[in-house]
This record gives structure tokens, sequence and C-alpha cells, in this order.
């Protein structure tokens, strides 16, 4: 009998999940208000056989990580706005040099300082763009407690199968809000480990490309040597100037996610089959646009709602379809309407895109939705 049954806070979801999901290394420095994963971990991790370091700071952090996912150990690290800025530089070192790891942001107010104490969704678009050039990156939301476990289990996975960084996105009240859940059993998980390579070292090449356009992956100290760089290479790791090679290597970088949508986008649907209006929410925001959807169909109005689970690669053609029958899109979040604005070029022109955002600390309440769903009848 499964008795993984307790009342907890997403981001000890979030620490259970990675040490479910394998992670035996954790590297980070603490802040509001991602700190709980830190101080779960540092308690649990030994206890597993897995190592905790406090660093300096995140850029050394991000480094750490990368390293022990370069010696075969899945690896975590977890911050929030000032922290996630100075883990860029790493998170495009992780993108070119394809190394799996996963990284915990827990939104709060900004920019600078911001509001550490204080929810908000306005990393979407640095979650995608934070770090320069063009890079693929998997970024996932989860928006309850469970969600949050689950969704640092499929983080682990993806990073192993596609060898991109993954970043799991909470705001701070999913971070904290403390619900009851139930836990499967881990020996029930899905779990996915590295491509390992099937030649010998003398044959081995980092970064083939060949049709799956994920390269097999050695670990450090089991006899593969190669050369691992922030610059632009080859498929044998070393840098290269050759314009060919250079061309095929970000090209294959580039399409390595788009090959595999279909088994990364994930999303939720609820009300839609006669929707008039609709909804695109995602993280706690779409906590509250659920509580509107139903009060609005309580008086009647045929609203729907198309729950964003993955939001990078963004799930562009089911926004589409979801708004092919409908009059109007609303997008509630806690920005000035940085997920709008990706809605707004998913339609092509369909539908008008209503914002409702908010940037003062405080949630989005379900009558604020429901006051616009109002205004559209």
């Amino acid at each position: 009998m499964n008795n993984r049954t307790f009342m907890m806070q997403g981001n000890i979801a979030v620490a259970e999940g990675a040490i479910d999901a394998g992670c035996r290394f954790f590297a980070g420095y603490p802040i509001t208000p991602s700190s709980e994963i830190a101080e779960h971990l540092s308690k649990k991790l030994p206890v597993y056989g897995g190592k905790f370091i406090q660093m300096e700071d995140e850029i050394a952090a991000m480094g750490a990580v990368l390293g022990a996912s370069l010696g075969g150990v899945k690896s975590l690290t977890a911050t929030s706005g000032p922290g996630f800025s100075l883990k860029q530089e790493n998170i495009g070192y992780a993108s070119l040099a394809e190394i799996p790891v996963v990284v915990v942001n827990v939104m709060r107010g900004g920019p600078s300082t911001g509001l550490p104490t204080l929810p908000s969704q306005g990393d979407v678009m640095q979650a995608r763009w934070g770090t320069h050039g063009d890079h693929p990156i998997i970024v996932l939301a989860p928006y309850n407690v469970r969600e949050s476990y689950d969704m640092t289990v499929q983080a682990f996975n993806m990073s192993e199968k596609y060898r991109v960084p993954v970043i799991l996105l909470l705001d701070e009240i999913i971070g904290h809000v403390h619900e009851k859940v139930t836990l499967p059993d881990p020996h029930e998980l899905k779990i996915i480990n590295r491509k390992k390579p099937t030649v010998p070292p003398e044959k081995y090449l980092p970064y083939k490309i060949d049709d799956s356009l994920v390269p097999e992956m050695a670990n450090f100290g089991e006899g593969y040597r190669y050369h691992v760089t922030g610059l632009i290479h080859d498929e044998t790791g070393f840098p290269t100037n050759n314009t060919v090679q250079i061309e095929r290597m970000l090209i294959r970088l580039n399409t390595k996610i788009d090959k595999y949508l279909n088994e990364i986008i994930q999303y939720e649907e609820t009300e839609t089959e006669d929707a008039q209006i609709g909804i695109v929410a995602y993280g706690s925001s779409a906590r509250s646009a659920r509580n509107a959807l139903r009060m609005a169909r309580e008086k009647g109005i045929k609203v729907g709602m198309l729950r964003i689970k993955t939001i990078w690669p963004f799930p562009t053609d089911q926004i589409y379809k979801f708004a092919q029958h409908l009059n109007a899109i609303i997008v509630p979040e806690l920005n000035l309407g940085q997920m709008a604005h990706e809605v707004e070029h998913a339609v092509k022109g369909k539908v008008e895109i209503h914002k409702v955002n908010k940037i003062n600390g405080e949630p989005i309440h379900p009558r604020e939705i429901l006051e616009k769903i109002e205004e559209l009848i």
C-alpha cells in the first residue's frame, strides 16, 4: 500500500521529485522564495548517497551542477529572479555543450531585487531568451503541489533524453502553497537516463549527427576522453571555424527539440468543446482562472480554458486550434503581458486577445477574470 500521502509545500515537492528522479547532486545559493528546495535537499541527499553544496554564488552553483552532470550525476540547482539572471551565461554553456541539467526558478517580483517575498510571473521571456544566441530550451510550469513533483521528474527525464537544460518555472504561490498530495511509489516512475555510447572510446564522437539529432553522451571517468567547450564545435567537440560544420551543428542543436514537439508539449483543456470565450493561463494564475471559469459557467457563460504546462517550446498549434471557434481569449498573468504576446502571435489574428495583469505582488483574484469575461459578452 502506498502511504506517501502528505501535507506538502510546492518547493518540498520539487525536492522530493528530484530525489525520486535520480538526482544526487545539488549546488545552489539560498534565495527567497526557493530556499526550501535547498534546505530540504541538504538533509535528504546525503541519506541517498548524494551531495549537497552551498556555493559562493549562483554563477558558481550553475557551473558546479554542469560539472557534476558531465561526471554522470543527475544534477539540480534552484534559484529566483536575480540568481536566475546570474545563471544565464552557464545556461547558455549547457545549451551549446548539451549538458543535461535541471534549473528551478521560483519567480518573484522584479526587476533587480524587486519583491523577494511576493509572487510574479515575470520571467517567462527570460526563461526562453535569457542567455544569448539561438539555443534550445524546455520550460515547464506546474500549477499545484502534485504537478511540482511530477514535472520535476519530467524535467529530469527530458533533460537526459534530449541533452538540454530544462527549467522548472514555478511562481512564489506554487512554491509556498501547502496541499494534500499522494505521491507515487518511486519504483513505479518512468525514469529516463542519457543515451550512452555504443562504440569504443577511440571511435566516439561526442556530438555526432544522426537521425535522432541527440548525440550519445559518455560520462567523464568512464574511459571516454572528449573535449567540452562553449565555443562552436564540430562532431569531435573541438572548436571549428569551418562554416559548413558550424551551420550543421547549430541547425541540429536548434531543431532537435522541434523533432520531438509531440512528446514534449503538454497542456490541459477545460470546458473547451462549446466555449465562446477562451482563457489561456499557466501557473498560479491558472488556479484563479479555473475558479473564474466555474463562476462564469454557473452564470450560463460558455467559457473554456487551455492551461499551458509546457511554456517552451510554446504550444502554438494547440492555441491556434483552440481559437478557431472563440469570440475572444483572455490571458491572465502576473506580469504586463509576456504570455499574451505569444498567444496573440499564435492565433494569427483569428480572435482578439484581452489581458488581465497584476504586478503589485498580489495574486489575480478570480473575480477580476470574471469581470473581464462579463465585459466581453
